[in-house]
């Protein structure tokens, strides 16, 4: 659906999901325990959305065509590599590598540069936090970016909770307030700065306080 030298990379950040590792927004509400599998369901269900977005890609390409599929990465952080190695594989995603240091603008940055470096045709990341998530939704960003730089999905929070790019220059990562209401609008406004053609997908909503479980009981 993106053409270009290699396949398009759907990258996922996801944290281990393990009791007081992840989610500490979550605790107050739910506890360790709970926020824990809270964290391991969402991430099963953001990659299921994942696979079947690559099943209806490769279903569209038709007749036997050789075309590259999408790859599916997950990116960890919060265990060391032999056991995110053991985590992907239970997962059934592709690949697995490393966020590295420093906040998530740095991290997301990192996740780009290294997709397209490997020559990438787009590439698309998400968090792990995401119930509202479908295929549909990750079929429309990569149809976005046919004739688009930059694809975003707005969060009701204010932020976004996908971005994908097809080319590796200009940056939209720096200069942001991250985790406030203006990071979709902070944004909006590097990607005119940069004059990059901007698609924007519909609304959804992360789960990432207590209170974003109202939506979900």
């Amino acid at each position: 659906m993106v053409r270009g030298n290699g396949p398009p990379q759907l990258v996922m950040l996801a944290r281990w999901p393990a009791p007081g590792r992840c989610k500490s927004r979550l605790v107050p509400g739910v506890g360790k325990v709970r926020a824990a599998a809270i964290q391991a369901r969402l991430t099963q269900h953001g990659l299921a959305a994942a696979a079947r977005a690559r099943r209806a890609m490769d279903e569209a390409a038709g007749g036997g065509r050789r075309v590259a599929g999408l790859s599916l990465v997950l990116a960890t952080s919060g265990l060391g590599p032999r056991a995110a190695s053991r985590w992907g594989a239970r997962l059934g995603v592709d690949r697995v590598v490393d966020q590295g240091p420093g906040g998530l603008g740095l991290r997301m940055q990192r996740q780009m540069l290294r997709g397209w470096r490997e020559g990438a045709a787009a590439v698309v990341l998400i968090g792990s936090d995401l119930p509202e998530l479908a295929a549909d939704d990750l079929l429309a960003a990569f149809r976005a970016l046919e004739h688009s730089s930059l694809v975003l999905g707005p969060a009701g929070d204010g932020g976004y909770w996908l971005i994908g790019r097809r080319r590796a220059t200009p940056q939209v990562f720096t200069g942001i307030d991250w985790g406030s209401d203006r990071v979709l609008e902070q944004t909006l406004l590097l990607a005119r700065q940069a004059r990059l053609s901007t698609a924007l997908l519909a609304v959804r909503h992360d789960l990432d306080r207590p209170d974003d479980l109202d939506r979900w009981r």
